[in-house]
Parts: structure tokens; sequence; C-alpha cells
């Protein structure tokens, strides 16, 4: 895909400074050894708040730091103008357009929301809506890692993961065991924006590797684990291999 069609990326500063990181301790390639990889996974990285300091879009851009140092090339998506779902007749929105080119760029994503009124916030809610289980023959999540994580007015909760694990789930994609939840995200971070250390940070740092090694460790077989005998039916689309056919046949 041509970068010049992506106007909605937001920039990343500092990508290589990781003041709260002991390099001492990090895997430059925790997937060595799983997968190859070059060329290096492909992460899309979403948030859910518009504020202009949005906790969940600090928390993504220290994800994708951290991303980019363990080997990966990383986008992150700027949800300003996305209109609601059924606002645009057809979905006819550049933006839209351009969410739906991403996912399908991608390989594995990272999903950070809010936890407001005990649950994940509608601009979470709304980027997740636009993205169709399939569209024009293509998948845009089916068969990505998904990550997922949160941030906290006030003490540690799990509502907004647990709904991010199931809404991937039935996006279809493979969601890490692992996952971050950052509890008074206010008091986490300092005045430029950057993460201090703290065990919040070193957990997004484990979800980060693990997202990494997840992602090579299944890129090779992803078309394998979505064939689903459902959408060769509904494609029309038999089974061609001879042997196969045969082994049916005996069935």
């Amino acid at each position: 895909m041509d970068e010049t069609t992506f106007s909605r990326l937001r920039d990343l500063a500092d990508p290589d400074h990781l003041p709260a990181l002991r390099p001492e301790y990090a895997h430059r390639r925790p997937a060595l050894g799983l997968g190859p990889m070059d060329p290096p996974p492909r992460i899309l990285l979403l948030y859910g708040s518009l504020r202009e300091r949005s906790y969940s879009r600090l928390v993504v851009e220290e994800a994708a730091r951290l991303l980019i140092l363990f080997g990966c090339e990383v986008r992150i998506f700027d949800p300003a103008d996305l209109p609601m779902p059924d606002q645009v007749a057809g979905d006819d929105h550049p933006a839209v357009a351009e969410l739906r080119q991403l996912s399908l760029w991608s390989e594995g994503q990272v999903w950070c929301s809010p936890e407001r009124h005990g649950q994940i916030t509608g601009i979470m809610k709304t980027q997740i809506d636009h993205l169709p289980l399939a569209m024009k023959g293509m998948r845009p999540t089916q068969g990505r890692t998904l990550a997922v994580m949160q941030v906290c007015a006030g003490s540690q909760s799990f509502n907004s993961v647990n709904t991010l694990r199931l809404l991937g789930r039935w996006m279809r994609m493979f969601t890490i065991p692992n996952q971050s939840s950052v509890a008074k995200a206010y008091e986490e971070f300092d005045e430029a924006g950057r993460m201090k250390p703290s065990s919040y940070y070193d957990r997004i740092a484990d979800v980060c590797e693990e997202l990494v090694r997840f992602t090579v460790l299944l890129r090779p077989h992803t078309d394998q684990l979505v064939d689903r005998y459902s959408e060769r039916v509904e494609r029309d689309c038999p089974v061609q291999t001879p042997t196969e056919k045969a082994g049916l046949a005996g069935a």
C-alpha cells in the first residue's frame, strides 16, 4: 500500500527514546527462533480517547516505541474524524477507508481503551464497528494477532480489556494471553507525556514482547488457520486437492 494514501497516522515523537525501559533486561528480538522477522511484523495500534492528553493514546505510543525496538513496523490510527457507523451512506468516508486499509495492512494489532462507566469508550467501539469480518473477498481482522490494554482513572479494573477480548474473538483474531491495565493513569506519565518507570510500564513491555512472538509464530500459518468449511460453502469453493477429495468421499 502506498504510504501517501494514509493521512490519519499519528506521528510518534522520539521513537527510539525509552526512558522507562531498563535495556539490560530487554530482548531486542523477542521472537528469535520462532520464525522469520523479515519483513518486520506490521502492527496497527488503536486508542479510545480524543482528549488532548489522552492516556490511552500515550499508552499506545509507549507500546509503539517498544514494538519498534523489538523489530516491528508500527502505525497509529488517529480516529479524530471517524464518523459513527451508518452515519455515512455505504460507509463512504475517507477515514473509514483508511482504517480498513490499515487493518488489512496489519499482521497484528494493539487496542487500548479508557474505561468509562465500566466499559470501553464509544470511539473505541466505533473503530472496531467499522472493521467488517469480510470485505470484497478480504478479511480485515481475521487471523491477526491482538493485544488488549486499558487505562483507568481510578483503581485497577479489567472491564475494558475483558470487553476487548470478547470483541477480538468476535472479529476472529488471536488475542494473546497477556494484557495491561494501568490504574490511576494520570499519575503514571510525566509532563512530556512519557510513562514513568513502574510495574505498569513493565507489563506493557511484557505484552509487546508476547505480541511480537505470537505474530511471528503464527504468520506462516494464518491463511490455513482462518480457512473455514462454512466460508468455502458460501463461496462455492470446493476442496481441490485430489487426496482430500478421495478422503472425503470415503467418509
